[in-house]
């Protein structure tokens, strides 16, 4: 079945001709939605509608918006199976990924129905005799949330329940790969009752994301995406002085000590390097490990990698389904032939599939015996490619972990206290994981990264009001 998206604009369905196709890249003769191509008149109405609904919404009382975003979230709930098959079959990710992304958006909603009502502030005692001081938080306006395919509903849940949550409107620009995803949240958001203006979305290419940002009405910008597009929506938005808040990525590496459980360490690096396609940006592509365990794990790990079901994201026994797109299988094959080119050795891997029905498959694939300089090392691929790299102590590791642009995610694998504890604090990166995959984080917790990888204030958890509000002080005399 194909669906014909429309624009969501002001609480009206907009049709408009749908020229872009949205394939199952599982199997690519499946087209999963038809999607219109708008510009910047498109933005223009989109931006105006959040702008007029903006005074009502984020001075209603916040059981309002608790009631909206509590719905929000138990619909999705209840909808997972659907949902999750729909998200599976225009992403990629196997079936239970797709469900349990699902479910995730729909925690997200629940947590920021309950964040809604929990907007607080001070009372202060002022330097001067009679006088008291408050602050509070108010909402800031209207946001503009241009978010990735590889979660195509946990991220627009992420950054849009909390802005609706204190009272701001929104105009969301999902990724061009996956919009019949996005168009199912963005329905769930109307069918609950949205007011009109609240919730915007709209489909078209990149200069779209770029009018967006440059919109004198949008009063903030979140942004998932790569580094370089991101230097540019920050230069965008500090120019005009909106607020901006950026994801970029990350190469995150794993640390596997001499010491570390050798079936818990290649269970981690399996699940951080491979799982979803390799297509998050926690994803643990950089495998770091001391010289004692190095060949025992490489080995362990590279049978566990060549026995992964590659296949079709809704079969049941697929372990691993396939890229998003085209050019992104392109770009993982090219990253292996670069590896390769500059000395790496494919351990398994590195081949091109032909399966039953047509699709971006991408064989996944372990390199060993690369260094810290490498391009595979230093360049996100975002895709089921690890390579590993062979270091003599915890320091030298340390230092290989630290070095580059990125700085999401870090990981390490080992019995020592003594070395995770240190790891924590040295580790130059947003979130550390001991003995866990780098990628798997809680919803209700800060998310953001260190160096390149995050600019701005964190997403997610109890850290989102800092971004979706402003805080006002205000001083009175009895």
């Amino acid at each position: 079945m194909t669906e014909t998206l429309p624009q969501f604009i002001g609480g009206e369905r907009v049709a408009a001709d749908a020229p872009e196709a949205s394939l199952n890249p599982s199997n690519t003769n499946d087209v999963v939605a038809r999607v219109p191509n708008g510009g910047a008149a498109e933005v223009g109405a989109a931006v105006a509608a959040a702008k007029a609904a903006f005074p009502a919404w984020s001075e209603a009382s916040p059981e309002v918006r608790f009631d909206l975003l509590d719905k929000v979230g138990d619909t999705i709930l209840q909808r997972r199976e659907e949902l999750g098959r729909l998200l599976s079959r225009e992403e990629g990710k196997t079936l239970a990924e797709g469900i349990g992304e699902t479910v995730r958006a729909g925690r997200i909603f629940k947590y920021f129905a309950g964040e809604a009502l929990r907007r607080h502030g001070q009372n202060l005692d002022s330097v001067r005799p009679g006088v008291e001081i408050q602050t509070y938080r108010q909402a800031v306006g209207v946001y503009g949330l241009i978010t990735p395919w590889n979660f195509p509903i946990a991220i627009p849940a992420w950054k849009a329940a909390p802005a609706l949550a204190f009272g701001n409107t929104v105009v969301l620009k999902p990724a061009g790969p996956t919009p019949a995803t996005a168009a199912a949240l963005a329905e769930i958001i109307w069918a609950c009752g949205a007011p009109a203006g609240v919730f915007n979305m709209i489909f078209g290419p990149g200069a779209m994301g770029a009018a967006l940002v440059d919109h004198p009405d949008v009063d903030g910008v979140s942004f998932t995406g790569s580094q370089a597009v991101g230097a540019g929506v920050a230069e965008a938005a500090v120019k005009r002085q909106a607020r901006v808040q950026l994801e970029m990525g990350g190469k995150n590496p794993l640390v596997v000590l001499d010491d570390a459980d050798l079936d818990r360490a290649v269970m981690v690096a399996l699940d951080g390097s491979f799982f979803a396609t390799g297509q998050r940006c926690t994803a643990s592509s950089r495998l770091i490990v001391t010289d004692a365990i190095h060949d025992r794990f490489v080995a362990a790990l590279a049978e566990k990698v060549a026995g992964l079901r590659v296949g079709d994201a809704l079969a049941p026994d697929t372990q691993m389904g396939p890229a998003v797109s085209e050019a992104q299988m392109e770009t993982s094959y090219r990253y292996i032939d670069i590896a390769k080119a500059e000395g790496g050795r494919i351990v398994t891997g590195g081949g091109r599939l032909k399966l039953e029905n047509p699709g971006w498959y991408v064989q996944p694939t372990l390199i060993a015996g690369t260094d810290k300089a490498m391009r595979i090392n230093n360049e996100e691929v975002f895709g089921p490619v690890a390579s590993t790299v062979r270091v003599k102590d915890y320091e030298e590791a340390l230092a290989v972990a630290n070095d580059g642009d990125f700085g999401l995610s870090a990981g390490i694998v080992t019995a020592s206290l003594k070395h995770a504890r240190d790891f924590q604090r040295r580790a130059r990166a947003g979130m550390v994981m001991v003995n866990l995959p780098t990628a798997g984080v809680d919803y209700h917790v800060p998310f953001g990264g260190a160096k390149k990888s995050s600019y701005g204030a964190r997403e997610q958890g109890f850290a989102a009001v800092e971004f979706y509000t402003q805080t006002k002080t205000a001083y009175s005399w009895a």
